[in-house]
């Protein structure tokens, strides 16, 4: 049986990695959708011409209802998609530590569970799609933890990209700026981001189209619109101290 697996499928861009996929991957014989939502995954599930399977779990507490399916349906893994995470705004000293520590737990933990538990079900010419941030690209004061785990994410993913290549498995990491999916409301519940970043929002539509694609090319990165292009090149060629600096500056003025 040949399946793709999508975490955090309830909303967002996990929801939108179903829509998308749905409409044009006909070698697929199952969607397995994963997010603790049972209710939005199975209202969605209606609208899907593939069969669906859904597992209504936290997958920071347990994975053995997939482990299980997996070793039952004997699946072969096309594409495992790990959308499931989130992020809080604010100063890390004024945080809620549970909520910082959970953070990690889903955006490595959880992630690192599961693309160990899906890989002996992969096959040769499987994709593993990752999806952490621009954040991944510098550190975040204010957004510092969720910063930290995404670039785990992307580390995470390159390395594993380069360990897979022999076997045919190839992985990319999506690195989008901000995009408009309901990821703020909890993420500035407790602060709030730099303006200008607001100008940057993409649609979840845009990110998820050019991470097929990027996909499909076996690129192992995929990074959507210019001024995220841009945001990474000079991430890479101005040393992290100055841009810590200039990124200070622009809060003081409100920017």
């Amino acid at each position: 049986m040949n399946v793709v697996i999508i975490t955090g499928a309830s909303s967002g861009i996990g929801r939108e990695f179903m829509l998308q996929m749905d409409s044009f991957f006909d070698n697929i014989d199952e969607f397995w959708l994963i997010a603790r939502r049972r209710d939005r995954m199975e209202e969605m599930a209606e609208t899907l011409t593939h069969r669906t399977r859904i597992f209504a779990l936290d997958v920071t507490k347990e994975l053995n209802s997939l482990k299980q399916a997996l070793l039952r349906h004997r699946a072969v893994v096309r594409m495992l998609i790990n959308c499931a995470g989130y992020g809080i705004m604010g100063s890390f000293s004024e945080q809620d530590a549970d909520m910082e520590l959970g953070m990690i737990r889903l955006n490595c933990q959880a992630l690192t569970g599961i693309t160990h538990c899906v890989l002996p079900y992969m096959r040769r010419n499987s994709r593993i799609i990752q999806i952490a941030s621009s954040a991944a690209f510098l550190p975040q004061p204010d957004f510092a933890v969720y910063a930290a785990t995404k670039a785990y994410v992307l580390s995470f993913s390159r390395a594993l990209g380069e360990e897979l290549k022999p076997a045919g498995i190839y992985v990319t990491c999506v690195c989008p700026g901000p995009v408009d999916t309901p990821f703020f409301e909890l993420a500035e519940a407790t602060g709030s981001t730099l303006s200008i970043k607001k100008y940057t929002m993409v649609t979840p539509e845009r990110v998820v189209r050019l991470a097929l694609k990027d996909a499909y090319h076996r690129r192992s990165m995929s990074v959507c619109g210019l001024p995220m292009k841009a945001f990474l090149l000079l991430s890479k060629a101005v040393p992290h101290k100055v841009l810590l600096e200039l990124t200070n500056q622009m809060k003081k003025k409100g920017l």
